[in-house]
């Protein structure tokens, strides 16, 4: 009698030990990625309207793709565009059919934890997410004499991607090969390198 008394608790705690484990559910790594002279041109500027096809970017698979439907963010020039909200009227840009957004966060790439409790803007009619023009969003224009275009010192981007997962994003350069000190009458432009973190667990909003 006594070993059949075991022998049932004996399987009662690893039936619970089982149904334990299957409750749990594996997350997929954080992944900490850097992107290089991702290229991005535009047609006209110096006072000629801007135009040219927007260089789109997907965080899932962490490339530049053709896809009208599967991208997150888009580069062209110095416009960053989100696949969220509505198109701005700019030339050339792509449609918004994503919930894409982004939330702009003073700090460092290491800094900047989760994405829990941001407040994410998407394009408008009106303007980009992401402001366009001279110490507004992600850059400054340094002018004469040297004419630099130099991403804004402790500015991180934390988007909501269209699949529901976070990523962050620090600028790095936005010459050709990241000069260490870019000449803008020799170094090549418009060539984005940056840092991002991406979690592809939906909903979950760490970032680190």
């Amino acid at each position: 009698m006594t070993k059949n008394i075991l022998a049932v608790v004996f399987l009662a705690v690893a039936f619970a030990s089982c149904s334990n484990d299957d409750d749990s559910t594996p997350t997929d790594p954080v992944q900490t990625e850097t992107v290089s002279n991702l290229y991005a041109p535009q047609t006209g500027g110096q006072g000629q309207p801007e135009g040219g096809e927007f260089a789109k970017f997907d965080f899932e698979t962490g490339a530049v793709t053709t896809s009208d439907t599967d991208w997150d963010i888009a580069f062209r020039g110095t416009t960053i565009a989100v696949n969220g909200g509505t198109v701005t009227g700019t030339e050339d840009e792509p449609e918004r059919n994503g919930d894409a957004g982004v939330a702009i966060v003073t700090g460092t790439l290491a800094s900047v934890t989760t994405a829990d409790g941001l407040t994410f803007n998407q394009d408008t009619d009106a303007s980009f997410a992401i402001p366009t023009g001279s110490d507004n969003g992600w850059y400054n224009y340094a002018g004469d004499p040297t004419h630099l275009i130099t991403p804004i010192p402790g500015k991180v981007f934390v988007f909501r991607t269209t699949a529901g997962n976070y990523a962050k994003v620090e600028i790095l350069s936005y010459y050709e090969d990241t000069p260490a000190e870019p000449d803008a009458f020799t170094d090549a432009t418009p060539y984005y390198t940056f840092n991002y973190v991406y979690n592809p667990n939906e909903g979950d909003t760490s970032l680190e």
